[in-house]
């Protein structure tokens, strides 16, 4: 057997070409930011000839935004499945809590490209978190909005807060994961947001004159 054959990659089907390009590119992304990678680098961290990868992604903005959305789309989906898992308003805090701090302590510290990303001023990529801050603060102002009879544009500010009370702790966490054990650090964060919640009343106070 040459030593040309031995190099030439497999053939793969499309599908799990991308999902191999992907995972490449996302250890060099998180590795070196976006402007610090290049496609060479990642070209060889998958294994394959540039050729290949530019056959499946013609640049490396391209290739940025597809592994973007890759993670965006499994956090959302994470969230609203937490979300989706309990009828209990109090739990289902709880449960989108944790799944900020599960996404965060991922070992391939995938969480870097959605809330650390060098290119945030691109406005595809802003665009882009942006949208899915709003999915999050909305599903969670519906939560709030039903257990507290708050105006709908009052729960999504409390909703945005919620977020920003999660992905900070979250990733200030994972920095000092070795001094606080998840559970205690999802428990504390937890009960913070929910007893400021729910000091909410359920009916609006009258209005006094």
């Amino acid at each position: 057997m040459s030593d040309e054959s031995i190099n030439k990659p497999s053939r793969l089907p499309r599908d799990a070409r991308r999902a191999q390009l992907l995972a490449a590119a996302q250890e060099v992304f998180v590795a070196n930011g976006y402007h610090g990678a290049a496609m060479d680098e990642i070209a060889e961290a998958a294994q394959v000839s540039k050729p290949v990868l530019y056959q499946h992604f013609p640049s490396k903005r391209e290739l940025y935004l597809a592994l973007l959305d890759q993670q965006i789309g499994e956090l959302t989906a994470q969230m609203l499945q937490a979300l989706a898992s309990t009828d209990d308003n109090r739990l289902r805090v709880q449960a989108t809590i944790r799944t900020y701090f599960e996404f965060v302590s991922k070992d391939d510290q995938a969480h870097r490209l959605i809330f650390e990303s060098d290119l945030v001023n691109d406005l595809e990529v802003s665009a882009r978190i942006e949208a899915f801050n709003a999915t999050y603060a909305s599903a969670i102002a519906e939560i709030i909005s039903h257990d507290t009879a708050l105006s709908p544009v009052e729960a999504t500010l409390l909703g945005r807060g919620l977020a920003g009370i999660s992905h900070v702790s979250a990733r200030y966490w994972v920095e000092n994961d070795d001094e606080i054990p998840m559970s205690t650090a999802i428990d504390l964060i937890y009960r913070l947001a929910w007893r400021g919640i729910s000091r909410f009343p359920k009916e609006s106070a009258p209005a006094t004159h």
